[in-house]
């Protein structure tokens, strides 16, 4: 889901005036014109790849066509970019510091390219997953450095508009990328979505030595190894137990509880490592404050809810309902339609009722939204799934761009890192955990469901159909059994109703978070001193 930039900075531009206003290296109006449109197509290269692989994931599950890959290896392939992304985004800014933002940017773009194409010739699902956790390191590298460059370039006014045009490649990528992979899975290979990535990003890279300044920060933030291991290692044993509950249909396997309690553990002790840093990557004690805390958690529960839907959505539009892919990325296009029409929304209501108002009721509307996928058929019109993205984007657009601007706003400037830092870390472990447990609802679920069809069936069409529906759709195929097919896609729309159940619970959790942690009404806040920006230097080495 689409998140811009434009409603953070106006609220940090409205607060710390002064600051937006201080002056840095000035560099000639045309090369920040083409910094800018370097910067916008790195990002608008980072959300296309967060936005196809949903429309690819059907075809990936096809023996035929695909890879033949099971609902836990999807869960992975999508998940293991995210993990990555999650845990080494807040160290990115740190090496950026360090070692200039365009180095790091650079190195990311190299891996991403790299591993994109490692992904396009993976021979298995276990190499996609590998190459997809590499290209989450790469975007990881690229995402706040990416960001970090265009603050060092513009300066004033014009930082603010700068980001308000760079935020609309989130929405661009957001529109372009289902239909793109779309029209690629129907006239290529599944690699065709990542192979498309290589040019993109070695245009980029000429673009960067040609017009980028080596920019770093006068003030280098230390490296966090230790925090890094135990947030990857925690993320990923939890991940990995979540996911193999529903390999295994039972919670109280050793195979499934132990990676849950370690991962938890892991956690726990990455936490009290970062109370224990002087200056965190992470810093947990800003989840201390109640309107920060109650806010990211509402945020993270969100997230959770948008990942699992949407992993759903891929199977439910190209699977049950067999639309081409190309169909099935135009049909979303209405979910980043809403997304980007209701963050600009969501900032207005916000300056003219207070952000609870908004913020609640909007993620209640969600919540609802994802409630209504109980109520989706195998012969549900087009027209209904069409309104009900719509509404489902517009709202998540006005509770998501409005709240991050919020709670960073709230934070003290010098703070203000660390707070972005510790957002994005939350909602990144929100989606990866919602992939995991709303794709093991709808694999437990489904399993139960398909049974009572195959107690007649031979040994392999029984275990092949029990994988999952893809598989069970292919069997029945092979076998010339159309009724086992047409048991599948029953046994598909029930368990994703009752995922739904469970995920537009979490979603109304998030609202109720937001009604009780946040203010009713916007406290004005007192002058704070301006911090000394006097010493920013940036080093411009030759290109």
């Amino acid at each position: 889901m689409a998140f811009t930039y434009g409603p953070v900075v106006q609220a940090l531009a409205d607060r710390y005036p002064k600051v937006f206003m201080t002056t840095s290296p000035a560099l000639p109006k045309s090369r920040q014109q083409l910094i800018l449109a370097v910067l916008m197509l790195c990002s608008l290269l980072i959300w296309l790849d967060n936005t196809v692989l949903s429309t690819t994931l059907e075809t990936l599950a096809d023996p035929v066509r695909g890879l033949g890959a099971n609902p836990g290896q999807l869960q992975w392939a999508t998940g293991s970019y995210t993990l990555a992304f999650a845990t080494l985004m807040f160290t990115a800014g740190a090496l950026g510091d360090r070692f200039g933002h365009r180095t790091v940017f650079s190195a990311g773009l190299v891996i991403f390219a790299g591993s994109s194409l490692w992904a396009a010739y993976a021979g298995d699902a276990g190499e996609l997953i590998a190459a997809r956790a590499a290209m989450g390191v790469g975007s990881a590298l690229i995402t706040p450095t990416n960001l970090a460059i265009l603050m060092w370039t513009f300066t004033g006014p014009a930082r603010a508009a700068a980001i308000g045009i760079f935020s609309t490649s989130a929405g661009v990528g957001m529109a372009a990328g289902p239909v793109l992979a779309g029209f690629l899975l129907d006239h290529f290979w599944w690699g065709s979505v990542f192979l498309i990535n290589v040019p993109v990003a070695v245009l980029a890279l000429v673009g960067l030595a040609a017009l980028v300044p080596n920019f770093r920060s006068p003030t280098r933030r230390q490296l966090d190894p230790a925090g890094m291991l135990l947030s990857i290692s925690g993320l990923v044993a939890l991940a990995y137990g979540l996911i193999r509950a529903g390999q295994v249909a039972a919670w109280s396997r050793t195979d499934v509880w132990a990676p849950i309690v370690t991962g938890l553990v892991l956690l726990a002790v990455f936490v009290l490592a970062e109370l224990r840093v002087k200056a965190p990557s992470f810093d947990p004690r800003l989840l201390a404050h109640r309107t920060f805390g109650g806010g990211n958690v509402a945020l993270g529960l969100l997230l959770f809810a948008v990942a699992a839907i949407t992993f759903y959505n891929a199977f439910y539009l190209q699977g049950a309902l067999g639309f081409s892919p190309m169909k099935a990325g135009l049909a979303n296009i209405p979910t980043a339609f809403g997304a980007l029409a209701g963050a600009p929304l969501g900032t207005r209501l916000v300056r003219r009722l207070s952000l609870r108002p908004v913020a609640a009721p909007a993620l209640t509307v969600a919540a609802l939204t994802m409630a209504g996928y109980g109520f989706l058929g195998l012969h549900t019109p087009l027209a209904w799934i069409e309104i009900l993205l719509l509404v489902q984007g517009l709202s998540i657009g006005v509770v998501i761009g409005p709240v991050t601007a919020a709670l960073i706003s709230n934070l003290p400037l010098e703070q203000a890192g660390a707070g972005s830092a510790v957002t994005n870390t939350v909602r990144q472990t929100g989606s990866v955990i919602g992939i995991a447990v709303g794709g093991t609802i709808m694999s437990i679920t489904y399993r139960r469901a398909i049974a009572p069809s195959l107690k007649d069936a031979p040994a392999p069409v029984r275990d092949q159909a029990r994988v999952s529906a893809e598989q069970a759709r292919h069997v029945a195929a092979a076998a010339h059994r159309p009724a086992l097919a047409q048991a599948a896609d029953d046994a598909f729309v029930h368990a994703m109703h009752v995922g739904a159940g469970w995920i537009a619970v979490i979603a109304l959790l998030g609202a109720a978070v937001l009604l009780i942690t946040l203010p009713a009404v916007a406290k004005p806040k007192r002058p704070l001193p301006e911090p000394d920006f006097e010493e920013a230097r940036v080093s411009e080495e030759p290109v």
